[in-house]
């Protein structure tokens, strides 16, 4: 009886924890704020942080410009090494390629932006109030 307890409770994970402990997310606690800000949708439909994820079920994870589409594979409750991790999901191919352009994307006009690098020199903010002051 005390095993089909934890067979039970070992196919299911909360939300959040699973992020956390698939490395989506630093923290439990940005990995529920981002679900709670509607970042992360269960099988197509946005979810509580309490809600619980399966295998096999599919996640949309939107992290800053980027999104994840993955299918769960396996659960853990703790967070290990990120090869252990990757083991856990399995990203969709069109989910890949799709974010693999925009990163492209993204570089290539970072590229030809111009870099700005700390604060601005004692000319800059010479340049700056003469600016703002006329």
């Amino acid at each position: 009886m005390n095993s089909s307890t934890t067979e039970s409770g070992a196919e299911r994970l909360r939300i959040d924890k699973w992020l956390w402990a698939a490395r989506f997310f630093k923290t439990r606690s940005l990995a529920s704020e981002a679900v709670d800000g509607g970042k992360v949708h269960l099988n197509g439909v946005r979810v509580k942080p309490a809600k619980a994820v399966s295998t096999g079920d599919t996640l949309e994870i939107r992290i800053g410009p980027f999104q994840f589409i993955v299918v769960v594979c396996g659960l853990s409750p703790r967070r290990g090494p990120a090869s252990e991790a990757a083991k856990l999901y399995l990203e969709t191919e069109e989910s890949r390629s799709a974010r693999e352009a925009l990163a492209a994307q993204l570089k290539a006009e970072a590229v030809h932006g111009e870099e700005r690098q700390g604060r601005p020199t004692k000319r800059d903010r010479r340049h700056i109030t003469r600016f703002t002051d006329s």
